[in-house]
């Protein structure tokens, strides 16, 4: 399917108000039901990226496996950053999402002047000057240049705790939703790397004694993910 190809225009419009250095944010793992969530932060400047640059979720595995290298190579710099399972239980997916991109930036080894988020939602806040953008991981090189980094992260991890539960398919599922992770869950129950305060525990009545309970922060999305 055709996609038109991201741009630097956000970012030289943040460079026109004084921001020189400017990092584009991107996560993966919002949605999964086990292993972390992972921010990636990418800073590239304003030079041409390399072809086929995208959108994670737009590409392949193989070609996401391809292009990471490559982009690791041409970024001016990046970094990532995670909150594990427990974090996301304990603090909520909006706090968790914060503490992975503030590790991701603190990571980096230059300070940017401002970030790019991919989305609506500001899940970073202060002392960061942000600049949201929906669809920015399709629109914005340095977002999408962090969204490829950051998947192609993530999927490795899942996929190297795959042969230590391997009737979950992380290699192919990465922790996300899909029959085969749901089945495993009916018949084992939760792993230590799955989210136990997400809401498909109340689909598996005989794990409930599992289930962890959490008070979301004020302000954080309730997850409704289920079976």
């Amino acid at each position: 399917m055709p996609y038109q190809p991201p741009t630097h225009s956000v970012e030289r419009s943040l460079r026109r108000t004084g921001a020189t250095l400017v990092a584009g944010l991107d996560e993966v793992g919002r949605g999964a039901w086990a292993g972390p969530v992972t921010v990636g932060a990418a800073v590239t400047g304003l030079r041409r990226p390399p072809e086929g640059l995208t959108d994670s979720k737009l590409l392949t595995p193989r070609r996401r496996e391809q292009l990471a290298p490559v982009l690791a190579d041409w970024v001016t710099a990046y970094a990532l950053g995670q909150a594990s399972a427990l974090e996301c239980d304990e603090l909520g997916m909006t706090a968790a999402l914060r503490l992975a991109a503030i590790r991701a930036l603190e990571a980096l080894p230059v300070r940017p002047d401002a970030v790019i988020l991919d989305g609506k939602h500001d899940y970073l806040g202060g002392p960061w000057r942000v600049r949201t953008v929906i669809k920015g991981d399709q629109s914005c090189v340095c977002v999408s240049a962090a969204s490829v980094l950051a998947k192609v992260h993530r999927d490795g991890l899942m996929a190297e705790l795959a042969p230590e539960f391997p009737t979950f398919g992380f290699e192919d599922n990465a922790g996300y939703p899909s029959p085969v992770h749901r089945a495993a869950l009916e018949e084992l129950g939760p792993t230590q790397h799955h989210r136990l305060s997400w809401a498909f525990m109340d689909a598996l009545p005989r794990w409930s004694h599992l289930k962890r309970s959490r008070f979301a922060a004020e302000g954080d999305e309730q997850l409704t993910l289920g079976f």
